[in-house]
């Protein structure tokens, strides 16, 4: 029996055969990959929102004037928008991260394969590409209020948790991303990320109160992941605090979970079953 075998066959049962407390490997190995050939991937995800707020928020929003947030006041257009392209950037950062990019380094570098013949874990793996997403969340989300409060966007000091909020965002995306990407096979398929995400991009009450809709497809947007990040860090920035904003976290804590088991559960059953 070769010491690969041996290793995969003493791995199968048991914590050990999940996690071996070392994500930081994986965690390291994507930095130097990042640092190497993906920056101006890493740039541009940060750029392109910061236009969409100068031309819709600035530009458009001279001739709009202000909106109502959650409770009623009147806000500046691009007050409003600004928090739910916060909300945006932190989901197409994780998006990435967690699905084209695991998709080439799962069915095309055999990198994971790799990996798992070492002393790691399906969920060392999981954890150590869902905190790279974490970290391009941390960089778009302390970047992005930079520019916010520059602005005068940030209408209330709750507007400093914006940033743990949008890791929150993060993560859940992340999570999910992964876990959806470890069952797909062909690049037909993961066309299909963008038929979801194109949606929720321009319904999740990023440019509009969601009253606009009627009242079925409220309920319908407000089931979205999207949306709950957008009111969650939208209620930071204005400082519409309540009772649903604990909501919104739990949504993501589920989120998050869902995603750890599923794309640990499946890393086993690629690499190690």
């Amino acid at each position: 029996m070769s010491a690969v075998t041996e290793e995969r066959t003493l791995r199968r049962g048991g914590v050990r055969a999940l996690y071996a407390g070392n994500a930081r490997a994986v965690v390291g190995r994507g930095l130097q990959a990042t640092r190497s050939s993906n920056w101006v991937v890493v740039a541009s995800g940060f750029i392109e929102p910061i236009f969409y707020l100068l031309s819709l928020g600035v530009g458009l929003g001279a001739y709009i004037g202000t909106v109502a947030d959650a409770s009623g006041r009147e806000i500046p257009y691009a007050a409003y928008i600004a928090p739910a392209l916060l909300a945006v950037s932190a989901m197409n950062g994780a998006i990435y991260d967690s699905t084209w990019n695991v998709f080439f380094k799962m069915n095309f570098a055999k990198i994971y394969e790799g990996m798992l013949a070492t002393s790691l874990g399906p969920l060392d793996v999981a954890l150590g590409e869902i905190l790279l997403a974490l970290f391009r969340g941390a960089i778009y989300g302390v970047g992005f209020q930079f520019v916010m409060q520059l602005m005068g966007l940030n209408l209330s000091w709750w507007a400093v948790l914006a940033v743990p909020a949008v890791m929150l965002v993060a993560f859940g995306f992340a999570s999910i991303g992964m876990g959806v990407t470890s069952y797909f096979t062909t690049f037909q398929q993961m066309e299909w990320i963008m038929f979801v995400l194109m949606p929720m991009f321009m319904f999740s009450a990023t440019f509009f109160p969601i009253s606009v809709y009627p009242e079925p497809l409220q309920w319908l947007v407000m089931a979205l992941p999207l949306w709950h990040g957008v009111e969650l860090i939208r209620g930071l920035t204005t400082g519409v605090v309540g009772p649903d904003a604990l909501v919104h976290v739990l949504y993501y804590l589920v989120m998050i979970a869902i995603g750890l088991y599923f794309t640990t559960r499946r890393l086993r059953a690629l690499f190690l079953d």
